[in-house]
């Protein structure tokens, strides 16, 4: 008998998750705008008064909310384009970790600034611009040398777009001439995402190195880093099944198996599941 090719159920992107997310939070925004006129960036947006009467969930709450449509879009293109690929080199929990944790740094940072500053730091701060930047960080540390569209049309390196904005976010943190823009907090996201892959991915001790940016060379390392652990835990996988007697071999490895054959049928079955059945038919037959 021929087996039907079998359909693996994968999860949704969480890339595209994020978008549903902050598109949802904007629809909602402009129909209390119209209708209702609650305060919720009062209470959900980042601000210096927020922080000081409590509202530390707005270290959180602000990335999700939009000043309008176009700061929207322009968010979301850089969300879409530059979460996908750190998505499936790092996977969905990485990227969440990334995302999540520079937009963190980065509204930490403005709101420090703000505290420190309030004349041009101390506004309300709304958007996913820090959550962007640590992408674009994590993006142009692995795969520096790959090419993006800036503005669909102006081809630039990754690396290079990395510089330029740590330039400009930096100068005019030192030089606030643009109260509107949020340049410390995308200087947080930036510097959040290059922390995240020197210590988190690459796992380094030093505190940091400019040599880091071999992307060519690190794209090879991450493919071989998983590849060999893959084959480490396959080796483990197997020598733990090989070192069990076949009673407690076919409770603890067949059972759930054959379950799930009961349950789904045989097409859901892994590679692995497979091979497992294949062990347990040749210790019946030895016994």
């Amino acid at each position: 008998m021929r087996e039907q090719p079998r359909r693996q159920f994968r999860l949704p992107s969480v890339t595209v998750g994020l978008l549903v997310v902050n598109v949802a939070v904007f629809v909602l925004q402009s129909i209390n705008a119209v209708y209702f006129g609650w305060p919720l960036e009062r209470y959900l947006a980042l601000s210096r008064e927020g922080l000081q009467s409590g509202y530390v969930w707005q270290l959180f709450t602000f990335q999700f909310l939009h000043a309008n449509s176009g700061h929207l879009l322009a968010n979301s293109l850089g969300l879409y384009f530059l979460g996908r690929p750190v998505e499936d080199m790092l996977g969905k929990a990485r990227l969440l970790e990334v995302y999540f944790g520079s937009s963190f740094l980065g509204g930490l940072l403005q709101a420090l600034l703000g505290v420190a500053i309030p004349t041009y730091f101390g506004g309300p701060v709304l958007g996913a611009s820090a959550g962007v930047c640590g992408l674009l960080a994590t993006f142009a540390m692995l795969l520096g040398d790959r090419t993006i569209l800036l503005m669909f049309f102006l081809p630039i390196r990754a690396r290079t777009l990395l510089h330029i904005s740590l330039a400009m976010a930096l100068f005019f943190v030192l030089v606030p001439a643009e109260p509107g823009i949020a340049h410390a907090a995308h200087l947080g996201g930036l510097l959040g995402g290059m922390a995240y892959v020197h210590w988190i991915v690459r796992r380094e001790r030093r505190l940091f190195d400019w040599r880091d940016y071999s992307a060519v060379g690190h794209e090879r390392e991450l493919v071989a880093t998983q590849a060999r652990s893959q084959a480490a835990r396959k080796r483990r996988e197997k020598k733990v099944e090989e070192d069990l007697p076949p009673d407690e071999f076919i409770s603890r490895e067949v059972d759930p198996i054959l379950e799930k054959i009961s349950a789904h049928g045989i097409q859901s079955l892994t590679e692995r599941e497979r091979k497992i059945l294949e062990r347990a038919r040749a210790k019946m037959m030895t016994r």
